[in-house]
Protein backbone atom coordinates (compact mmCIF):
# COMPACT_ATOMS: atom_id res chain seq x y z
CA UNK A 1 0.00 0.00 0.00
CA UNK A 2 1.39 3.73 -0.82
CA UNK A 3 2.39 6.06 1.88
CA UNK A 4 -0.12 8.27 2.53
CA UNK A 5 1.80 10.74 4.62
CA UNK A 6 5.67 11.56 3.34
CA UNK A 7 7.86 14.28 5.30
CA UNK A 8 10.72 16.64 3.93
CA UNK A 9 14.41 17.20 5.82
CA UNK A 10 16.35 20.34 4.93
CA UNK A 11 20.33 19.79 6.01
CA UNK A 12 22.21 22.92 5.11
CA UNK A 13 25.82 21.82 5.33
CA UNK A 14 29.21 23.21 4.97
CA UNK A 15 29.35 23.34 1.06
CA UNK A 16 25.49 22.37 0.21
CA UNK A 17 22.04 21.95 0.83
CA UNK A 18 20.14 18.91 0.87
CA UNK A 19 16.73 17.93 0.90
CA UNK A 20 15.40 14.19 1.14
CA UNK A 21 11.75 13.15 1.49
CA UNK A 22 10.77 9.72 3.73
CA UNK A 23 7.86 7.66 4.01
CA UNK A 24 5.74 6.95 7.55
CA UNK A 25 8.01 3.94 8.05
CA UNK A 26 11.38 6.39 7.77
CA UNK A 27 12.47 4.72 4.31
CA UNK A 28 14.31 7.19 2.27
CA UNK A 29 12.43 7.77 -0.86
CA UNK A 30 14.88 10.69 -2.60
CA UNK A 31 17.69 12.96 -1.50
CA UNK A 32 19.22 16.06 -3.77
CA UNK A 33 21.36 18.32 -3.06
CA UNK A 34 22.88 21.43 -4.58
CA UNK A 35 26.24 23.64 -3.89
CA UNK A 36 26.31 26.62 -1.98
CA UNK A 37 28.55 29.73 -2.19
CA UNK A 38 31.06 30.98 0.25
CA UNK A 39 33.02 33.55 0.14
CA UNK A 40 36.38 33.72 1.75
CA UNK A 41 38.38 37.01 0.98
CA UNK A 42 40.76 36.84 3.64
CA UNK A 43 41.62 34.43 6.65
CA UNK A 44 39.60 33.01 9.17
CA UNK A 45 36.48 34.91 7.35
CA UNK A 46 33.86 32.71 5.87
CA UNK A 47 30.91 34.68 4.47
CA UNK A 48 27.26 32.83 2.57
CA UNK A 49 23.93 33.82 1.92
CA UNK A 50 20.78 33.04 3.01
CA UNK A 51 19.22 33.98 -0.41
CA UNK A 52 21.69 31.36 -2.09
CA UNK A 53 20.68 28.72 0.41
CA UNK A 54 17.11 29.10 0.01
CA UNK A 55 16.79 29.22 -3.56
CA UNK A 56 19.68 25.92 -3.50
CA UNK A 57 17.18 24.31 -0.76
CA UNK A 58 13.84 24.96 -3.17
CA UNK A 59 15.83 23.83 -6.42
CA UNK A 60 16.22 20.54 -4.46
CA UNK A 61 13.09 20.28 -2.95
CA UNK A 62 11.36 20.62 -6.45
CA UNK A 63 14.00 18.17 -7.92
CA UNK A 64 12.82 15.94 -4.87
CA UNK A 65 9.39 15.99 -5.80
CA UNK A 66 10.27 14.96 -9.29
CA UNK A 67 12.58 12.02 -8.63
CA UNK A 68 9.85 10.32 -6.24
CA UNK A 69 6.26 11.70 -8.16
CA UNK A 70 4.95 12.17 -4.45
CA UNK A 71 1.90 14.48 -4.87
CA UNK A 72 2.97 17.59 -2.95
CA UNK A 73 -0.18 17.59 -0.95
CA UNK A 74 0.94 14.58 0.86
CA UNK A 75 3.95 16.40 2.13
CA UNK A 76 2.88 17.13 5.86
CA UNK A 77 5.46 18.09 7.54
CA UNK A 78 9.40 19.44 7.50
CA UNK A 79 12.27 20.09 9.06
CA UNK A 80 15.34 21.87 9.04
CA UNK A 81 18.86 21.74 10.53
CA UNK A 82 22.10 23.81 9.21
CA UNK A 83 25.51 24.32 10.10
CA UNK A 84 25.97 26.85 13.42
CA UNK A 85 26.27 30.06 11.19
CA UNK A 86 24.84 33.30 12.44
CA UNK A 87 22.84 35.29 10.14
CA UNK A 88 21.31 38.66 10.20
CA UNK A 89 18.38 39.81 8.59
CA UNK A 90 16.84 43.60 8.90
CA UNK A 91 14.48 43.70 11.83
CA UNK A 92 12.08 45.44 10.12
CA UNK A 93 12.15 43.96 6.34
CA UNK A 94 13.40 40.62 6.36
CA UNK A 95 16.45 41.88 3.63
CA UNK A 96 19.69 40.82 4.50
CA UNK A 97 22.10 42.52 6.10
CA UNK A 98 25.78 42.41 4.89
CA UNK A 99 28.56 40.62 7.86
CA UNK A 100 31.02 41.34 4.86
CA UNK A 101 34.08 43.52 6.50
CA UNK A 102 35.27 45.54 5.70
CA UNK A 103 32.40 47.77 4.41
CA UNK A 104 29.79 45.54 4.91
CA UNK A 105 28.50 46.03 1.36
CA UNK A 106 27.03 43.02 -1.05
CA UNK A 107 23.86 42.81 1.36
CA UNK A 108 23.54 39.01 0.41
CA UNK A 109 26.90 37.94 2.63
CA UNK A 110 24.94 37.63 5.26
CA UNK A 111 25.83 34.72 7.28
CA UNK A 112 28.87 34.32 9.39
CA UNK A 113 29.67 30.38 7.79
CA UNK A 114 29.69 27.45 9.75
CA UNK A 115 31.33 28.68 13.52
CA UNK A 116 33.92 26.22 13.54
CA UNK A 117 35.91 27.79 10.17
CA UNK A 118 35.39 31.37 10.57
CA UNK A 119 37.49 32.78 13.52
CA UNK A 120 37.25 36.54 13.45
CA UNK A 121 36.41 37.60 17.34
CA UNK A 122 39.69 36.82 18.86
CA UNK A 123 39.67 39.69 20.52
CA UNK A 124 35.80 39.28 21.77
CA UNK A 125 36.17 35.59 22.67
CA UNK A 126 39.26 36.32 24.88
CA UNK A 127 37.21 39.66 26.70
CA UNK A 128 34.56 37.06 27.08
CA UNK A 129 36.02 34.35 29.24
CA UNK A 130 37.96 37.20 31.13
CA UNK A 131 34.77 37.79 32.87
CA UNK A 132 34.63 34.12 34.46
CA UNK A 133 30.87 35.04 34.88
CA UNK A 134 28.63 31.66 35.94
CA UNK A 135 27.10 30.65 32.74
CA UNK A 136 30.09 30.13 31.38
CA UNK A 137 29.69 26.84 33.11
CA UNK A 138 27.80 26.28 30.77
CA UNK A 139 29.65 26.22 27.44
CA UNK A 140 32.73 24.45 28.85
CA UNK A 141 33.98 26.77 30.97
CA UNK A 142 34.21 29.20 28.60
CA UNK A 143 32.74 30.53 25.13
CA UNK A 144 34.63 29.29 21.87
CA UNK A 145 35.86 31.38 19.15
CA UNK A 146 33.15 29.42 17.21
CA UNK A 147 30.19 30.31 19.26
CA UNK A 148 27.70 33.54 18.29
CA UNK A 149 28.24 35.31 20.99
CA UNK A 150 31.40 36.78 20.03
CA UNK A 151 30.61 36.96 16.20
CA UNK A 152 27.55 39.21 17.50
CA UNK A 153 29.99 41.28 19.78
CA UNK A 154 32.22 41.53 16.79
CA UNK A 155 29.95 42.98 14.38
CA UNK A 156 28.67 45.21 17.62
CA UNK A 157 32.64 46.71 17.68
CA UNK A 158 32.96 47.01 13.87
CA UNK A 159 29.45 47.73 12.39
CA UNK A 160 29.00 51.42 12.44
CA UNK A 161 26.40 51.65 15.15
CA UNK A 162 23.13 52.38 13.16
CA UNK A 163 23.66 49.44 10.46
CA UNK A 164 24.25 47.57 13.96
CA UNK A 165 20.54 48.34 15.22
CA UNK A 166 18.80 47.16 12.37
CA UNK A 167 20.28 43.60 12.99
CA UNK A 168 18.34 40.60 13.76
CA UNK A 169 20.47 38.03 14.88
CA UNK A 170 19.62 34.30 13.71
CA UNK A 171 21.19 31.01 14.19
CA UNK A 172 20.86 29.79 10.48
CA UNK A 173 18.44 26.72 10.79
CA UNK A 174 16.01 29.55 13.15
CA UNK A 175 16.54 31.82 10.15
CA UNK A 176 15.46 29.55 7.82
CA UNK A 177 12.61 28.16 9.93
CA UNK A 178 11.64 32.21 9.88
CA UNK A 179 11.98 31.95 5.48
CA UNK A 180 9.48 29.22 5.41
CA UNK A 181 7.27 30.23 8.24
CA UNK A 182 7.12 34.49 8.55
CA UNK A 183 6.62 33.22 12.32
CA UNK A 184 9.21 34.95 14.58
CA UNK A 185 10.63 31.53 16.78
CA UNK A 186 13.59 30.64 18.39
CA UNK A 187 15.03 26.80 18.77
CA UNK A 188 16.50 25.94 22.47
CA UNK A 189 18.69 23.80 20.43
CA UNK A 190 20.67 26.42 18.68
CA UNK A 191 20.43 29.62 21.37
CA UNK A 192 20.99 27.54 24.45
CA UNK A 193 23.74 25.91 22.83
CA UNK A 194 25.74 28.74 20.90
CA UNK A 195 24.25 32.15 22.21
CA UNK A 196 24.82 31.80 25.74
CA UNK A 197 20.81 31.22 26.62
CA UNK A 198 20.34 29.60 30.19
CA UNK A 199 17.18 27.90 30.53
CA UNK A 200 14.58 29.52 32.92
CA UNK A 201 14.76 27.69 35.96
CA UNK A 202 18.47 26.77 36.14
CA UNK A 203 20.86 28.58 38.53
CA UNK A 204 18.10 31.16 39.23
CA UNK A 205 17.40 32.40 35.41
CA UNK A 206 14.35 34.32 34.84
CA UNK A 207 14.68 35.43 31.30
CA UNK A 208 16.89 33.23 29.89
CA UNK A 209 19.31 35.52 29.26
CA UNK A 210 21.65 37.13 31.64
CA UNK A 211 21.12 41.25 31.76
CA UNK A 212 24.57 41.99 33.58
CA UNK A 213 27.16 39.02 31.51
CA UNK A 214 25.78 41.09 28.41
CA UNK A 215 26.33 44.30 29.60
CA UNK A 216 29.54 43.60 31.32
CA UNK A 217 31.14 42.60 27.55
CA UNK A 218 29.34 45.34 25.62
CA UNK A 219 26.29 44.43 24.67
CA UNK A 220 23.45 46.39 26.71
CA UNK A 221 21.79 47.04 23.51
CA UNK A 222 20.45 43.98 23.33
CA UNK A 223 19.16 44.44 27.22
CA UNK A 224 17.49 47.25 26.44
CA UNK A 225 15.23 46.45 24.17
CA UNK A 226 14.40 43.16 25.80
CA UNK A 227 16.41 41.27 23.11
CA UNK A 228 14.27 41.42 20.25
CA UNK A 229 17.66 41.35 18.28
CA UNK A 230 18.40 37.80 19.09
CA UNK A 231 14.53 36.29 19.11
CA UNK A 232 13.09 38.13 22.22
CA UNK A 233 11.98 36.60 26.15
CA UNK A 234 10.39 33.21 26.08
CA UNK A 235 6.82 34.06 27.53
CA UNK A 236 6.94 38.18 26.86
CA UNK A 237 8.28 38.79 23.70
CA UNK A 238 9.49 35.51 22.44
CA UNK A 239 8.25 31.81 21.78
CA UNK A 240 10.79 29.13 21.99
CA UNK A 241 10.79 25.39 20.91
CA UNK A 242 12.90 22.19 21.34
CA UNK A 243 13.21 20.48 18.72
CA UNK A 244 10.73 19.33 16.18
CA UNK A 245 8.00 21.39 17.77
CA UNK A 246 5.56 22.63 16.10
CA UNK A 247 6.74 26.25 15.13
CA UNK A 248 4.37 27.05 12.07
CA UNK A 249 3.03 26.59 8.49
CA UNK A 250 4.73 26.77 5.24
CA UNK A 251 3.57 29.97 3.58
CA UNK A 252 1.84 30.75 0.74
CA UNK A 253 5.25 32.67 -0.73
CA UNK A 254 7.82 30.20 0.64
CA UNK A 255 5.30 27.29 -0.40
CA UNK A 256 5.38 28.32 -4.34
CA UNK A 257 9.50 28.81 -4.14
CA UNK A 258 9.75 25.61 -2.81
CA UNK A 259 6.54 23.71 -5.14
CA UNK A 260 4.80 22.27 -2.32
CA UNK A 261 1.51 23.25 -0.90
CA UNK A 262 0.87 25.97 1.84
CA UNK A 263 0.18 24.98 5.07
CA UNK A 264 2.67 22.12 5.63
CA UNK A 265 3.26 21.78 9.68
CA UNK A 266 7.11 22.95 10.34
CA UNK A 267 9.26 21.79 13.09
CA UNK A 268 11.52 23.54 15.06
CA UNK A 269 14.86 23.47 13.73
CA UNK A 270 18.54 22.18 14.74
CA UNK A 271 21.58 22.47 14.15
CA UNK A 272 22.97 20.03 11.91
CA UNK A 273 24.89 17.59 14.29
CA UNK A 274 21.52 17.48 16.32
CA UNK A 275 20.08 16.17 13.74
CA UNK A 276 22.79 13.52 12.92
CA UNK A 277 21.88 12.72 16.76
CA UNK A 278 18.39 12.15 16.01
CA UNK A 279 19.15 9.93 12.79
CA UNK A 280 22.12 8.20 14.30
CA UNK A 281 21.61 6.70 17.78
CA UNK A 282 18.21 4.94 16.85
CA UNK A 283 19.89 2.58 14.17
CA UNK A 284 18.60 -0.68 15.17
CA UNK A 285 21.62 -2.82 15.37
CA UNK A 286 22.70 -6.51 16.91
CA UNK A 287 25.47 -6.39 20.25
CA UNK A 288 25.95 -9.89 20.47
CA UNK A 289 22.85 -11.20 20.84
CA UNK A 290 21.20 -8.48 22.61
CA UNK A 291 19.08 -5.46 20.81
CA UNK A 292 19.97 -1.87 21.64
CA UNK A 293 16.26 -1.02 20.50
CA UNK A 294 14.32 -3.19 22.55
CA UNK A 295 11.26 -0.86 23.42
CA UNK A 296 13.03 1.97 22.35
CA UNK A 297 10.74 4.67 23.78
CA UNK A 298 9.78 7.46 26.51
CA UNK A 299 10.00 4.53 29.17
CA UNK A 300 13.06 3.36 27.72
CA UNK A 301 15.91 6.10 27.58
CA UNK A 302 18.10 4.85 30.19
CA UNK A 303 19.71 2.87 27.23
CA UNK A 304 20.61 5.99 25.38
CA UNK A 305 22.42 8.26 27.99
CA UNK A 306 25.48 5.22 27.55
CA UNK A 307 25.82 6.37 23.65
CA UNK A 308 27.84 8.82 22.30
CA UNK A 309 26.69 9.93 18.76
CA UNK A 310 29.59 10.86 16.30
CA UNK A 311 28.32 12.83 13.74
CA UNK A 312 31.37 13.05 11.44
CA UNK A 313 31.70 15.27 8.39
CA UNK A 314 34.14 17.94 7.62
CA UNK A 315 34.59 18.28 11.61
CA UNK A 316 32.93 15.68 13.61
CA UNK A 317 30.89 16.52 16.83
CA UNK A 318 30.25 14.18 19.58
CA UNK A 319 26.88 14.19 21.46
CA UNK A 320 25.62 12.48 24.74
CA UNK A 321 22.37 12.84 26.27
CA UNK A 322 21.77 12.61 30.13
CA UNK A 323 19.32 13.09 32.60
CA UNK A 324 20.63 15.04 34.97
CA UNK A 325 23.60 17.85 33.94
CA UNK A 326 26.92 16.76 33.31
CA UNK A 327 29.92 19.16 33.51
CA UNK A 328 33.29 18.64 31.69
CA UNK A 329 35.72 21.06 31.32
CA UNK A 330 36.34 21.84 27.42
CA UNK A 331 33.22 20.08 26.64
CA UNK A 332 30.03 22.25 25.60
CA UNK A 333 26.91 22.19 27.79
CA UNK A 334 25.16 20.45 29.28
CA UNK A 335 22.07 21.97 27.38
CA UNK A 336 18.92 21.55 28.67
CA UNK A 337 15.56 21.00 26.34
CA UNK A 338 17.59 21.30 23.09
CA UNK A 339 16.54 18.25 21.60
CA UNK A 340 13.81 16.90 24.64
CA UNK A 341 12.21 18.66 27.27
CA UNK A 342 14.28 18.53 30.35
CA UNK A 343 16.85 16.62 29.35
CA UNK A 344 20.47 17.29 28.85
CA UNK A 345 23.08 17.32 26.05
CA UNK A 346 26.48 17.54 26.13
CA UNK A 347 28.39 18.62 23.01
CA UNK A 348 32.62 17.51 22.17
CA UNK A 349 34.22 18.30 18.89
CA UNK A 350 36.85 17.94 16.69
CA UNK A 351 37.34 21.45 14.23
CA UNK A 352 38.52 19.31 11.73
CA UNK A 353 38.04 15.39 10.48
CA UNK A 354 37.32 15.37 7.16
CA UNK A 355 38.51 18.34 6.20
CA UNK A 356 42.31 17.25 7.69
CA UNK A 357 42.16 14.02 5.77
CA UNK A 358 41.46 16.21 2.75
CA UNK A 359 44.03 18.43 3.72
CA UNK A 360 47.00 16.12 4.44
CA UNK A 361 46.26 14.32 1.03
CA UNK A 362 45.66 17.36 -1.47
CA UNK A 363 48.71 18.63 0.17
CA UNK A 364 50.79 15.81 -0.60
CA UNK A 365 53.41 15.85 -4.08
CA UNK A 366 51.74 12.03 -4.63
CA UNK A 367 48.41 13.20 -4.34
CA UNK A 368 47.88 13.28 -8.42
CA UNK A 369 49.46 9.97 -8.73
CA UNK A 370 47.60 8.46 -6.09
CA UNK A 371 44.71 9.50 -7.35
CA UNK A 372 45.09 8.35 -11.05
CA UNK A 373 45.97 4.99 -9.89
CA UNK A 374 42.53 5.14 -7.61
CA UNK A 375 41.28 5.63 -10.70
CA UNK A 376 42.38 3.37 -12.86
CA UNK A 377 41.59 0.65 -10.37
CA UNK A 378 37.92 1.47 -10.29
CA UNK A 379 38.37 3.17 -6.52
CA UNK A 380 38.10 5.37 -4.23
CA UNK A 381 41.15 7.56 -3.06
CA UNK A 382 40.75 6.04 0.87
CA UNK A 383 39.84 2.33 -0.41
CA UNK A 384 43.04 2.52 -3.00
CA UNK A 385 45.46 3.80 0.23
CA UNK A 386 44.08 1.62 2.72
CA UNK A 387 44.46 -1.65 0.51
CA UNK A 388 48.24 0.53 -0.03
CA UNK A 389 48.90 0.47 3.30
CA UNK A 390 47.80 -3.62 3.70
CA UNK A 391 50.51 -4.31 0.60
CA UNK A 392 53.06 -1.93 2.92
CA UNK A 393 52.19 -4.36 5.86
CA UNK A 394 52.63 -7.59 4.07
CA UNK A 395 56.10 -7.09 2.52
CA UNK A 396 57.02 -6.06 5.78
CA UNK A 397 55.75 -8.74 7.49
CA UNK A 398 54.34 -6.66 9.94
CA UNK A 399 51.16 -7.76 12.75
CA UNK A 400 49.01 -4.76 11.69
CA UNK A 401 49.00 -1.61 9.31
CA UNK A 402 49.15 0.58 12.82
CA UNK A 403 53.13 -1.19 12.99
CA UNK A 404 53.79 0.25 9.44
CA UNK A 405 53.32 3.44 10.67
CA UNK A 406 54.63 3.17 14.51
CA UNK A 407 57.56 5.67 14.17
CA UNK A 408 55.24 8.49 12.60
CA UNK A 409 53.97 10.84 15.14
CA UNK A 410 51.21 12.91 14.22
CA UNK A 411 48.96 16.03 15.64
CA UNK A 412 46.58 16.68 13.31
CA UNK A 413 44.44 20.11 15.53
CA UNK A 414 45.77 22.64 12.17
CA UNK A 415 42.84 24.53 13.03
CA UNK A 416 42.36 24.60 16.76
CA UNK A 417 41.35 22.06 19.48
CA UNK A 418 37.87 22.49 20.28
CA UNK A 419 37.67 19.78 23.02
CA UNK A 420 38.81 19.03 25.49
CA UNK A 421 41.63 21.26 25.47
CA UNK A 422 39.46 24.30 23.90
CA UNK A 423 42.30 25.83 23.01
CA UNK A 424 42.02 27.85 19.23
CA UNK A 425 45.89 28.19 18.87
CA UNK A 426 46.35 24.24 18.49
CA UNK A 427 48.12 23.45 15.09
CA UNK A 428 49.44 20.33 13.70
CA UNK A 429 52.23 18.51 13.65
CA UNK A 430 54.19 15.85 12.64
CA UNK A 431 57.40 13.90 14.05
CA UNK A 432 58.72 11.26 11.49
CA UNK A 433 58.94 12.28 8.64
CA UNK A 434 61.90 11.80 5.92
CA UNK A 435 63.06 12.30 2.14
CA UNK A 436 60.60 10.12 0.82
CA UNK A 437 57.59 12.02 -1.48
CA UNK A 438 56.41 8.84 -2.95
CA UNK A 439 52.68 7.37 -2.38
CA UNK A 440 54.17 4.92 0.15
CA UNK A 441 55.09 8.64 2.32
CA UNK A 442 51.49 9.73 1.19
CA UNK A 443 49.79 6.58 2.87
CA UNK A 444 51.66 6.80 6.56
CA UNK A 445 50.92 10.62 6.41
CA UNK A 446 47.06 9.67 5.53
CA UNK A 447 47.26 6.83 8.24
CA UNK A 448 48.56 8.79 10.98
CA UNK A 449 46.15 11.35 10.38
CA UNK A 450 43.12 8.78 10.88
CA UNK A 451 45.04 7.65 13.77
CA UNK A 452 44.63 11.08 15.14
CA UNK A 453 41.39 11.45 14.76
CA UNK A 454 40.52 8.12 16.35
CA UNK A 455 43.03 9.24 19.82
CA UNK A 456 41.65 12.39 19.86
CA UNK A 457 37.97 10.89 20.03
CA UNK A 458 39.35 8.48 22.83
CA UNK A 459 40.45 11.74 24.51
CA UNK A 460 37.08 13.46 24.35
CA UNK A 461 35.39 10.38 25.33
CA UNK A 462 37.54 9.58 28.25
CA UNK A 463 37.68 12.74 29.47
CA UNK A 464 33.58 12.93 29.62
CA UNK A 465 33.41 9.60 31.44
CA UNK A 466 36.22 10.92 33.58
CA UNK A 467 33.55 13.69 34.67
CA UNK A 468 30.68 11.63 35.00
CA UNK A 469 29.11 10.27 31.44
CA UNK A 470 28.96 6.78 31.39
CA UNK A 471 29.32 5.90 27.51
CA UNK A 472 29.56 2.22 26.07
CA UNK A 473 29.10 2.78 22.62
CA UNK A 474 29.67 5.03 20.01
CA UNK A 475 27.08 6.03 16.98
CA UNK A 476 28.56 7.34 13.80
CA UNK A 477 27.36 8.69 10.83
CA UNK A 478 28.94 10.63 7.68
CA UNK A 479 30.70 9.85 5.11
CA UNK A 480 33.83 8.89 6.78
CA UNK A 481 31.65 5.75 7.82
CA UNK A 482 32.29 3.95 4.67
CA UNK A 483 36.09 3.69 5.38
CA UNK A 484 36.44 0.33 7.13
CA UNK A 485 39.74 1.39 8.42
CA UNK A 486 38.88 4.35 10.04
CA UNK A 487 36.09 3.04 12.21
CA UNK A 488 38.13 0.00 13.19
CA UNK A 489 40.41 2.58 14.17
CA UNK A 490 38.06 4.24 16.07
CA UNK A 491 36.41 1.31 17.82
CA UNK A 492 40.02 -0.36 18.55
CA UNK A 493 41.23 3.14 20.00
CA UNK A 494 38.60 3.57 22.00
CA UNK A 495 38.31 -0.02 23.16
CA UNK A 496 34.15 0.39 22.08
CA UNK A 497 31.51 -0.65 19.50
CA UNK A 498 31.17 1.37 16.98
CA UNK A 499 27.56 1.22 15.74
CA UNK A 500 26.98 2.38 11.70
CA UNK A 501 23.52 3.23 10.96
CA UNK A 502 21.55 2.20 7.49
CA UNK A 503 21.94 5.76 5.94
CA UNK A 504 25.32 6.53 6.32
CA UNK A 505 25.33 9.85 4.57
CA UNK A 506 21.72 10.76 4.64
CA UNK A 507 21.44 10.55 8.55
CA UNK A 508 21.21 14.08 8.84
CA UNK A 509 18.76 15.29 6.74
CA UNK A 510 17.19 12.05 7.53
CA UNK A 511 17.34 13.56 11.42
CA UNK A 512 15.64 17.05 9.87
CA UNK A 513 12.54 14.92 8.19
CA UNK A 514 12.03 12.95 11.55
CA UNK A 515 11.21 16.75 13.05
CA UNK A 516 8.95 17.35 9.69
CA UNK A 517 7.04 14.10 11.27
CA UNK A 518 7.13 14.85 15.33
CA UNK A 519 5.71 18.61 14.00
CA UNK A 520 3.10 17.19 11.83
CA UNK A 521 2.13 14.47 14.33
CA UNK A 522 0.72 17.61 16.63
CA UNK A 523 -3.06 17.76 17.09
CA UNK A 524 -5.98 20.36 17.41
CA UNK A 525 -4.87 19.88 20.97
CA UNK A 526 -1.50 20.85 20.92
CA UNK A 527 -0.59 16.96 21.86
CA UNK A 528 1.94 15.31 19.54
CA UNK A 529 3.77 12.12 19.23
CA UNK A 530 7.25 11.71 21.27
CA UNK A 531 10.64 12.36 19.36
CA UNK A 532 11.39 9.32 20.82
CA UNK A 533 8.75 6.80 19.59
CA UNK A 534 8.93 8.60 15.94
CA UNK A 535 12.68 7.78 15.83
CA UNK A 536 12.45 4.41 17.04
CA UNK A 537 9.71 3.17 14.37
CA UNK A 538 11.70 5.23 11.60
CA UNK A 539 15.61 4.13 12.26
CA UNK A 540 16.70 1.34 10.21
CA UNK A 541 19.08 -1.59 10.62
CA UNK A 542 22.84 -0.77 11.18
CA UNK A 543 25.68 -2.37 11.27
CA UNK A 544 28.31 -2.76 14.34
CA UNK A 545 32.34 -2.72 14.24
CA UNK A 546 33.71 -4.15 17.44
CA UNK A 547 37.55 -3.77 18.59
CA UNK A 548 39.61 -6.22 17.82
CA UNK A 549 41.49 -7.89 20.50
CA UNK A 550 44.81 -8.25 19.23
CA UNK A 551 46.94 -7.71 22.60
CA UNK A 552 50.11 -6.17 20.38
CA UNK A 553 47.80 -3.75 18.37
CA UNK A 554 45.99 -2.63 21.41
CA UNK A 555 49.45 -1.86 23.63
CA UNK A 556 50.86 0.05 20.00
CA UNK A 557 47.77 2.40 20.30
CA UNK A 558 47.80 3.06 23.94
CA UNK A 559 51.52 3.84 23.80
CA UNK A 560 50.65 6.39 20.69
CA UNK A 561 47.80 7.29 22.86
CA UNK A 562 50.48 8.58 25.26
CA UNK A 563 52.55 10.64 22.87
CA UNK A 564 49.49 11.75 21.90
CA UNK A 565 48.82 13.34 24.85
CA UNK A 566 52.44 14.47 25.34
CA UNK A 567 52.38 16.08 21.85
CA UNK A 568 49.53 18.24 23.02
CA UNK A 569 51.03 19.18 25.94
CA UNK A 570 54.28 20.08 24.59
CA UNK A 571 53.09 21.93 21.95
CA UNK A 572 51.32 24.57 24.53
CA UNK A 573 54.74 24.62 26.51
CA UNK A 574 56.33 25.34 23.63
CA UNK A 575 53.96 28.27 22.47
CA UNK A 576 54.05 29.63 26.12
CA UNK A 577 57.83 29.64 26.79
CA UNK A 578 58.09 31.73 23.41
CA UNK A 579 55.20 34.31 24.43
CA UNK A 580 57.52 34.57 27.14
CA UNK A 581 60.01 35.53 25.31
CA UNK A 582 58.06 37.69 22.59
CA UNK A 583 56.60 39.65 25.55
CA UNK A 584 59.80 40.64 27.58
Amino acid sequence: MAATSYYLGVDVGTGSARVCIIDEAGKLCAVESKETQTWNTRANFYEQSTTDIWSAICFCTKKALEQTRIDPKLIKGIGFDATCSLAVLDKDTDEPISVSWPGFGEAERNIIRELWMDHRPQEETKKINETKHNLLKYVGGGMSIEMEIPKILWLKNNMPPELFARCKFYDLADALTHIATGKETRSYCSTVCKQGYVPVGIDGSVKGWDDGFLTSIGLEGLVKNDYQQVGGISGKNGKWASAGELVGLLSEKAATDMGLCPGVKIGSGVIDAYAGWIGTVGAKVDMGGESLNENFADDALEQVYHRMAAVAGTSTCHLVMTKDPVFVPGVWGPYRDVLIQDKWLAEGGQSSTGSLLHNVLTTHPSYTAATQSAKSANQSIFDYLNLHLDRLRQDQNLPSIGHVARHMFFYGDKHGNRSPIADPNMRGSVVGLSMDSSIDDLALQYYCAMEFIAQQTRHILETMNQHGHQITSIFMSGGQCKNDLLMTLISNACGLPVCIPRYIDAAVVLGSAILGAKAASQDENGKSESLWTIMDRMSQPGRVVFPEMDEKEKRLLDVKYEIFVDMARTQQKYRSMVNEVVKA
